[in-house]
């Protein structure tokens, strides 16, 4: 099986920590030159000091605020003017804070709209150009199992990734001619900052204990545990890989079968 990624360049976002930095590690193990993106500089270069460049490898990174979609359109076009060719890219961006939809003010989902959906765009289009001239195009995007079973108290969220992943299908039928292929990774409850975070508030708005919280949240997962960020990663860096070359335009979950749907 071939999962040789030497000589591609692969633009990963939200690459600090978490699955983003994970899926990144993974990337430049199996020999991809990575640029980092994401908004502070000091946590970048930390997360560079931590790719692979055993065989080589150039990476580099991005500083831009996925809060602004003309900027990141901007340093989009300016880092392909600089590295002339991109082959992958992983679109990975923190999820909108939790609560009711019915509670949500307009502006909350639009501002999701713009960092998820939005951003996504830009990057596609300004990157997917260099795709077709090479004949070699990744696009992964890291979204949420709630795009097959909306999740309880994530009515934002549920909204805005359920429309990422109907964007991206419609970009697989677009882009498959070119041989650039367009998948959604669905993690399911992973061990992050974020996950932390929901837990820390359920907690908060229930009165239980985090601990209590983190065991039935475990209890509703066959494998019965949360998911490690490189598990996630793994596979990110195969559908990234020669090895997925038909696989397009599919919702993978990634979690231990949580998710009650086919």
């Amino acid at each position: 099986m071939n999962l040789d990624l030497s000589g591609k360049r692969a633009v990963v976002c939200g690459s600090t920590q978490g699955i983003g930095l994970a899926s990144a590690i993974e990337l430049s193990q199996l020999g991809a030159n990575i640029c980092l993106v994401a908004r502070n500089k000091e946590k970048l270069e930390s997360a560079l000091s931590q790719l692979d460049v055993s065989n080589g490898q150039k990476h580099d990174l991005v500083v831009v605020d996925f809060s602004n979609p003309t900027d990141v359109e901007n340093a989009a076009k300016t880092y392909l003017d600089k590295v002339k060719q991109v082959d992958i890219l992983v679109n990975n961006t923190g999820g909108p804070k939790g609560g009711l939809a019915i509670d949500a003010p307009v502006e909350e989902f639009l501002a999701a709209f713009n960092m998820h959906l939005v951003c996504n765009h830009h990057l596609v289009r300004v990157f997917s150009e260099s795709m077709k001239t090479n004949g070699y195009g990744r696009v992964v995007n890291i979204i949420s199992t709630s795009v097959k079973i909306p999740l309880k108290g994530l009515g934002v969220s549920n909204t805005i990734r359920g429309a990422v992943a109907s964007w991206s299908k419609t970009l697989a039928n677009e882009l498959g001619a070119f041989n650039i292929t367009v998948n959604n990774v669905l993690p399911g409850a992973t061990n992050t900052v974020r996950l932390k975070s929901i837990i820390e508030n359920k907690a908060a708005k229930t009165g239980d204990s985090i601990e209590n919280v983190s065991k039935s949240m475990v209890s509703a997962i066959p494998m019965g545990r949360f998911a490690e960020a490189e598990e996630i990663a793994n596979t990110v860096a195969f559908l990234c890989s020669p090895a997925a070359s038909y696989i397009n335009g599919v919702n993978i979950p990634v979690d231990g079968g949580r998710t009650g749907s086919m």
